[in-house]
């Protein structure tokens, strides 16, 4: 795994896997809307309990964190962090799937498919 390790923050809450910032990038490239960033969440739901979430979004909140990686602008906002601080986002592509995974080191279980967990 590839970490790529630039952050604005001075503690590296989340991080970024050069597959991960790379996977967003060009997601971002299709986007109509430019000056865009990736939203970190955390939802109720899952077969866990809790559920990650993902998603572009303009705006930045007062109580959002910001972490940059290889010009990725990731915003967490404060509840969702106290979930997934110190979590590294990677992704994996291939002909039989993959996508994005999460390495959360909070999670004391987490589902079968790695989308849900608890802390």
């Amino acid at each position: 795994m590839d970490i790529d390790k630039n952050t604005t923050d001075t503690q590296e809450q989340i991080i970024l896997t050069a597959a991960a910032s790379n996977e967003v990038k060009r997601l971002m490239n299709e986007e109509s809307e430019k000056d865009l960033y990736l939203r970190i969440g955390v939802a109720s739901g899952g077969c866990s309990g809790l559920s990650y979430t993902m998603g572009f979004d303009d705006k930045k909140h007062d109580f959002d964190s910001e972490f940059v990686f290889d010009d990725v602008r990731v915003i967490v906002d404060e509840t969702a962090l106290l979930h997934i601080s110190g979590s590294t986002l990677d992704y994996q592509g291939g002909l039989t799937g993959g996508g994005f995974s999460f390495h959360n080191p909070n999670a004391v279980r987490s589902c079968g498919c790695g989308s849900s967990f608890t802390c």
